[in-house]
């Protein structure tokens, strides 16, 4: 046999920090068998490798760069499954996925009726997945084709709801003769046509071969396929009422008694339990709509169209077509379109939307903007940096409808059972239906057939596979809600599961931003004294002096120029102010300068001893005075802190600071566990070392600095607003930027599991009670099927109670 000849597949890799990385990775890839040659590219983060593909996969490139504790970038695709009836549909379609060669893994959603797939696209196209999904059974759309068509979804309910009244008209009549048979309906008027066989079979036939051969069509493929789903239990059961009821219909035709009483028939039960079972998968479109709503909220919030500034003349036009460096112009009450930074123009805008804060945000020239955010007393000129999917929401959105087709962990239960249910249900129905007609009622094969036609028909995997992921979409719709986005469903179910909550303390526990926080001025007026520090320090691009000039502006003080300015690194900053020279800094600074500040030391201790940076003050070699900055607490951090303990977790403050400063914060918040002088490269060991106790261990970060910690955590939670989230680096990310937003995380992922089992309890319950009760012949076939179609329901409704969750 001819060797295949050589390829080449190009990786796109995450996670290098250094060239030694990419000599790491080079020399990992090129000891695999079957791998000629490798080069990584640091700069461009790309690996180039030269490979025969009868010896070694992509994927198997993709693992030994996992490995080696790297990432790999790979495509994605989402598609919109059509034809899936039930949970063994689902799972089905995903083994199918997973087994091609080049796919490195495939989750299919039953609720949301869709596919993700991530691929190498070196081995496998998206064509070929296409043919695979169509090969089972059933039609793969791309996502985007279907969303640039319209609502699909709209016009699958007008043609349930057209197949049910066509179902229904022809099955009525049917019901009404089964009734009339009854004792305590006797009074019913029954017309006597309506008992003749022939009629009977003429109302039948449309429903079980032009409704019902959806049901046909279903389980046709799945058997195809060596494998069974609800068409298979549907069609059987149907078919052997509809085909007897038939065969009763010729042999009393062929009889001499055809002009006489015709024997009970069974049309009923066939025709009945079709419109009973559109009339279910009806009010399951319906509900399942219903979980997606935060996704129509989100998307609602979107402005529709934005006016722009293009050759000297305003032009509204559609959202999607402003490009990159277009300028708009937003007047007051209106949404801001796009992402972009303010070019001209002074106004506030409400970003509650995003941030949860109800203060409008002031916004000038020069600061950054986020579509769909609401400007309200000034018009605004806006440079679009950000556009599509690129922007904010968009992004949001995205993380969004992510999670609600991934799976939890938690689902494999459903799987598991759903892969072998119908092919026992089947078993248990012919098992009833010779005990039934060899033991129970003998040569009775009417009755038997009846109750083995009633286990069929009872047996319901579809609350099955609804079971998960209608929570996980209405539990994580409902948190998105409040600014709290789950990456994936197994975030969702691992997020209750956490015992330690190590908090990162700049920007988590506190603002991560100093603010002015202490003034003591000695022989001269404050006021004076303020204006020039502020006035020196204005020069200085530290971030402590511009955290004394804010403050000092804060207060009303209006600051002069400055004469002359020197920054002296490592001690402070000297200037020229209104004729006085201005020093403020370090102790060495004024050490240097021989200026007494000795009664200054105690209250400067005291001030760093509560986590302060204190710097001295003199003006014209005399000692003025002190100001302190510090990075202040967030205002909710100590009431969460307080929260997670009452909820019996664990609270670590991590922080590269030192250790004096470290303890007066965690004392503030009541944090009694904390990991000071810790480096960034460190914090990553300190939650393995946690983990090695033992624990669950969640990381909450910024998302950037701590990107190392927060993969390693059990649950990485980065913590921010705005476009400045790293949600890339994180399974969680809190919208609002506070720690109160942690637990309620833990409280809708909790509400959610619970959510989760109830629905699992009733649907192997449901299936675990009612397939021997319909054994036993205690339940008819008609009631069996209204039995099957309403535990699907009941399934939805109960996960659309996570909507009302109060947070």
């Amino acid at each position: 046999m001819k060797p295949l000849e050589q390829q080449q597949a190009s990786l796109q890799i995450t996670g290098m920090t250094c060239a030694a990385c990419a000599n790491r990775i080079e020399k990992g890839l090129k000891k695999l068998e079957g791998v000629a040659e490798a080069n990584v590219n640091f700069a461009l983060e790309k690996a180039l490798v030269a490979y025969n593909p009868s010896q070694i996969s992509v994927s198997a490139m993709e693992e030994k760069i996992l490995d080696l504790g790297y990432g790999t970038v790979k495509d994605a695709v989402d598609f919109n499954i059509v034809g899936m009836t039930c949970a063994a549909c689902a799972t089905r379609i995903e083994k199918g996925l997973n087994k091609m060669p080049g796919v490195s893994k495939a989750t299919v959603n039953l609720a949301l009726e869709t596919a993700h797939i991530e691929f190498s696209a070196a081995e496998v196209s998206v064509s070929d997945m296409v043919n695979k999904v169509d090969q089972l059974g059933y039609k793969a759309m791309l996502k985007e084709e279907v969303e640039a068509k319209g609502d699909y979804k709209q016009k699958e309910i007008r043609h349930k709801k057209i197949q049910l009244a066509v179902s229904a008209i022809f099955s009525l009549p049917l019901l009404w003769a089964m009734v009339s048979h009854f004792t305590f309906t006797s009074w019913i008027y029954l017309p006597e046509f309506l008992m003749n066989p022939w009629i009977q079979l003429v109302l039948a036939t449309p429903v079980q071969f032009i409704i019902g051969w959806q049901f046909y069509v279903g389980a046709y493929k799945a058997l195809r396929n060596k494998s069974a789903n609800m068409d298979v239990l549907v069609s059987l059961g149907t078919s052997a009422a509809y085909f007897y009821s038939l065969y009763l219909t010729l042999r009393w035709a062929a009889s001499s008694d055809a002009n006489h009483h015709a024997p009970d028939m069974y049309y009923e039960t066939s025709a009945i339990l079709i419109t009973l079972i559109i009339l279910g998968k009806l009010f399951e479109v319906l509900a399942k709509g219903r979980t997606s709503e935060a996704i129509k909220k989100l998307m609602g919030l979107q402005a529709k169209t934005a006016l722009v500034i293009r050759n000297g003349q305003e032009e509204s036009i559609p959202v999607e077509e402003v490009v990159i460096g277009d300028i708009v112009l937003v007047k007051p009450g209106e949404k801001i379109p796009v992402d972009g930074e303010v070019v001209d123009g002074l106004s506030a805008v409400d970003e509650s939307m995003l941030t949860g804060e109800s203060i409008p945000i002031e916004k000038k020239t020069g600061d950054a903007v986020i579509g769909a955010t609401v400007n309200k007393n000034g018009s605004l000129k806006i440079k679009a940096t950000r556009i599509g999917k690129e922007t904010a929401l968009a992004q949001i959105i995205k993380v969004v409808e992510e999670a609600q087709g991934s799976k939890a962990p938690i689902q494999r239960i459903a799987d598991v059972i759903s892969g072998i249910f119908v092919p026992i249900v089947v078993g248990i129905a012919v098992v009833t239906f010779l005990v039934w007609f060899i033991w129970v009622a003998p040569s009775e094969f009417a009755t038997a057939l009846e109750k083995a036609i009633a286990v069929l028909v009872i047996a319901c995997p579809c609350a099955l596979g609804l079971a998960t992921p209608t929570s996980i979409m209405a539990g994580s719709g409902r948190a998105a809600e409040f600014g709290i986005l789950f990456k994936g469903g197994e975030h969702l179910e691992s997020m209750q599961k956490v015992q330690t909550i190590v908090l990162d303390k700049t920007g988590t526990v506190t603002k991560g931003k100093p603010e002015l926080t202490d003034v003591q001025i000695e022989n001269m007026d404050e006021e004076t004294a303020l204006r020039l520090i502020g006035s020196a320090e204005k020069q200085s691009e530290h971030p402590l002096a511009e955290a004394i000039v804010a403050g000092i502006v804060a207060k009303g003080i209006t600051l002069t120029t400055t004469e002359q300015f020197e920054a002296i690194p490592g001690y402070g900053i000297r200037a020229i102010v209104e004729g006085k020279e201005v020093m403020v800094g370090t102790r060495k600074l004024l050490q240097r300068q021989a200026i007494d500040f000795s009664k200054a030391v105690t209250d400067m201790e005291k001030l760093e001893s509560d986590g302060k940076t204190a710097m001295l003050v003199a003006v014209d070699n005399k000692y003025a005075g002190m100001v302190a900055v510090a990075d202040t607490i967030k205002d909710t951090s100590k009431e969460a802190v307080s929260r997670l303990k009452q909820m019996g977790i664990e609270v670590i403050m991590m922080t590269g600071d030192n250790k004096r400063t470290a303890l007066s914060i965690a004392q503030q918040v009541g944090i009694d566990h904390v990991l000071a002088e810790v480096l960034p490269e460190g914090k990553a060991e300190e939650v393995k070392k946690l983990q090695g106790q033992g624990k669950t261990v969640a990381m909450v970060g910024d998302g950037i600095n701590d990107a190392p910690a927060l993969a390693t955590a059990d649950v990485g939670i980065a913590i921010g607003t705005g476009t400045d989230i790293a949600m890339e680096a994180a399974d969680v990310t809190l919208m609002r930027g506070e720690l109160t937003s942690i637990t309620d995380a833990i409280y809708m992922s909790r509400k959610t599991m619970a959510n989760i089992k109830q629905n699992l309890f009733w649907a192997l319950g449901y299936n675990t009670l009612g397939i021997p009760i319909a054994a036993l012949g205690l339940l008819a076939p008609w009631v069996a099927g209204a039995a099957m179609a309403l535990s699907s329901v009941s399934v939805v409704l109960n996960a659309l109670r996570l909507q009302r969750v109060k947070l």
